[in-house]
């Protein structure tokens, strides 16, 4: 291995050292040590010479990552944990598993194979490692890819999955999440996790006497930027909504203006559609391009309403407002031609309009699998859970959850002749 660092300035970008000088607790640790803004900051080195994370610096690299890349879908303390289990926080470490036949790198152990994987099929291309796997000792980068993949894993092979099943299948593979060769791996990671959680709240009790679980949650997002709309889609796009008299009616009642329209917030600061935007959103998208097909905007509101809640970032496992997933995304656009709204990366499907637009085309596309109309119930289910999944035998929970979504915006669950989709 040629790599070296000494420095933290060797291993991260400017922007990354901007941001750990921002992080309050970083940068009281390493004013403690000496270190000054402006100078090179010094990696930590175990008694063996080799550089490693501090438990403070390794949640900063995690907070920032999540923040930054997953719309703080992720946990840090999963990230941290992992990291502890995985390397010791040891930066340059790399270990040889000779059964995988597989080479693993840096804090997270990330096989230079997943990380490339995971930048050309999944369009995680935030870090660009392919032809250069010597980039995956840099703390930023690993912990990218770690994370990308834990996030992968949490929805592998279309379920939902739990985290005990995500961790086991980090350690030894998805065939090894449920063999008892990973079992022992996830008692030590919960040890782990609990550990720093107790450790992390009580820093936090310290600084603050008062604190608890949902002030803890809120201490560490404080500093978030509100999210807007003007950031997130296009000025055409823009424009529309402008244009939608529901949504310049509730905008002008909440005070917006041109260029800085908010997204109303949860109160873990998470930003979500009202239902009046995701329906002007939905007509948008089908008056422009899907007005032949039939698809009816109160149908593509109420799966966003099941996919996501309306959150613009979507919820678990889930990306974006409606839930569609880079692989659709990009296979929709490239096979089945659908290219009104490009998408490079899966950063792309956080913005609602694209979200909106792919999850449309995938509509569209199952009223007609395998060459046949399919019924309304067939459709959804399979939006939902993938049509290999469909039954049809017995009303399922995925209906009723879209049956009752579909009620918000004005469509009927009376008459189900009526709850038509396309």
């Amino acid at each position: 291995m040629s790599v070296s660092f000494k420095y933290w300035d060797d291993c991260v970008d400017p922007e990354d050292m901007r941001s750990m000088w921002m992080n309050a607790a970083v940068s009281k640790e390493w004013i403690d040590a000496g270190e000054r803004m402006g100078q090179k900051v010094h990696l930590s080195r175990d008694p063996d010479g080799e550089p490693y994370l501090t438990q403070t610096e390794m949640r900063a690299v995690a907070e920032i990552i999540v923040q930054r890349h997953f719309n703080s879908q992720l946990d840090p303390d999963m990230l941290c944990a992992v990291a502890e289990i995985a390397s010791n926080r040891i930066l340059l470490i790399e270990n040889y598993d000779k059964k995988k036949k597989e080479r693993t790198a840096g804090l997270m152990q990330i096989a230079p194979e997943v990380a490339e994987w995971l930048a050309r099929e999944m369009g995680y291309r935030n870090y660009e490692v392919e032809g250069d796997p010597m980039l995956l000792y840099k703390p930023f980068v690993n912990v990218y890819f770690g994370a990308a993949y834990i996030k992968w894993l949490s929805s592998s092979d279309g379920k939902e999955r739990s985290e005990e099943f995500v961790i086991r299948a980090y350690r030894g593979g998805i065939k090894k999440a449920t063999h008892k060769s990973t079992a022992d791996y996830f008692q030590r990671y919960l040890s782990v996790r609990d550990s720093l959680l107790a450790k992390r709240a009580e820093e936090i009790y310290d600084d603050n006497p008062l604190a608890s679980d949902g002030l803890r949650a809120r201490m560490l997002k404080a500093g978030e930027e509100c999210t807007f709309w003007d950031s997130a889609v296009s000025a055409e796009d823009m424009e529309e909504m402008w244009k939608h008299p529901d949504v310049l009616k509730e905008w002008a009642k909440s005070g917006e203006r041109r260029g800085r329209v908010r997204f109303s917030h949860d109160s873990e600061k998470r930003p979500y559609l009202s239902r009046v935007e995701v329906k002007a959103v939905a007509e948008i998208i089908i008056s422009r391009h899907f007005s032949s097909r039939g698809v009816k905007p109160t149908a593509l509101a109420a799966l966003a309403e099941v996919c996501s809640m309306r959150f613009v970032n979507g919820i678990r496992s889930r990306t974006g407002l409606m839930g569609i997933d880079y692989p659709t995304a990009l296979w929709l656009y490239k096979d089945v031609g659908c290219r009104a709204y490009k998408v490079t990366s899966v950063d792309d499907l956080y913005n609602p309009f694209v979200s909106m637009y792919f999850g449309a085309a995938y509509l569209a596309w199952l009223s007609e699998y395998e060459g046949r109309e399919r019924s309304h119930e067939f459709i959804v289910q399979a939006y939902l859970g993938g049509p290999e999944n469909v039954n049809l035998q017995e009303t399922g929970p995925l209906w009723n959850k879209f049956q009752e979504a579909l009620s918000n915006y004005g469509d009927s669950k009376k008459d189900q002749g009526s709850c038509c989709i396309l």
